[in-house]
């Protein structure tokens, strides 16, 4: 049974998402924001399900289209917006952008521009876990198109052997860059490749985000156990081009309008609506309360300083 005070949460993630991605990609077409920027729309639920069903102590690792991660793990949108406008008021001081915001304090350990290279970091952190016996959980979030890497079987092999308490969640939203997933791989069910390594591995619809929320608090719990690692594919779909710049022409019309139809902040909005039974004008209420914090994230990132060249150094020196 789902609590009434979840279900909130969940939406407010989900709409908290929404609300960033949208409101960056404004921002970065009016050249606030540089380098590439890779939305998460239409694929919310992964990282809101997931991370609401891990506990704060536990860890995550991230990907090049990371925004939703760090959020559902409990990044504070200012630092966000500050890390990609390249303010020193940043998570990484500006240094990492879109593609590289960490928060350690929250248990993420990064997102990662390389595809599939978070994985080997998650096996590591599991590895640590399960050698300090501290009951942590690692989820990594990774793609369809990590799958082709070698660094992905590599990866779940290592986890398999070593018993680790890790969950690998395949974000297939159908495409690496444009390239359809039926043209990467003869088999497209990628949670196959998971039961090659002997790892309890299933698939689930994505889009839903208390069905994410109900398959990663049940692994989690399995792998506090010792049964780890599992693996999830999470079918879903983006809501538009690969990045900002990317027109998305080559994914079909009555596919993406398929999966508009499921888009996993209205089925969050309408869980609140019928199963809370909660009046509208709440739900505005708490929606117009995310945008005025999103808000608030911007004039505070314009309102930041980016490091001085003495800073930059300095920091480069330390390493």
């Amino acid at each position: 049974m789902v609590s009434h005070n979840l279900m909130i949460h969940l939406y407010k993630m989900l709409y908290t998402i929404r609300i960033f991605e949208t409101r960056c990609i404004q921002l970065y077409r009016q050249g606030f924001i540089r380098g590439y920027f890779h939305p998460y729309l239409g694929e919310e639920a992964i990282a809101v399900g997931a991370c609401a069903a891990i506990s704060p102590d536990d860890y995550i690792t991230s990907t090049h289209r990371g925004h939703g991660h760090c959020i559902a793990k409990g990044a504070d949108v200012k630092y966000m917006v500050a890390e990609l406008f390249g303010k020193k008021t940043g998570y990484c001081k500006g240094l990492g952008g879109s593609m590289h915001i960490a928060d350690l304090s929250k248990g993420n350990l990064g997102a990662n521009a390389i595809v599939g290279a978070n994985l080997p970091l998650a096996v590591g952190a599991a590895l640590a876990s399960s050698m300090k016996q501290d009951e942590k959980v690692t989820v990594a979030f990774t793609s369809d198109g990590a799958g082709n890497n070698g660094v992905f079987s590599e990866s779940l092999n290592l986890a398999a052997i070593w018993n680790l308490p890790l969950i690998v969640i395949i974000e297939n939203n159908q495409y690496a860059v444009s390239t359809p997933i039926q043209q990467a791989s003869r088999e497209s069910n990628l949670y196959k490749r998971g039961k090659a390594f002997g790892i309890p591995s299933q698939q689930i619809d994505g889009n839903d985000v208390l069905l994410v929320h109900e398959t990663v608090k049940s692994l989690a719990q399995k792998c506090r156990k010792g049964k780890g690692p599992f693996l999830v594919e999470a079918i879903t779909y983006r809501h538009g081009g690969h990045h900002v710049n990317d027109p998305g022409a080559y994914m079909p019309k009555e596919k993406l309008d398929y999966y508009l139809s499921i888009d996993p902040v209205k089925r969050g909005r309408d869980l609140l609506l019928n199963k809370l039974e909660l009046a509208d004008g709440k739900i505005v209420k708490m929606e117009k309360q995310i945008e005025a914090e999103m808000e608030a994230a911007i004039e505070f990132a314009k309102a930041s300083a980016e490091l001085t060249w003495d800073e930059f150094t300095a920091i480069v020196e330390d390493y």
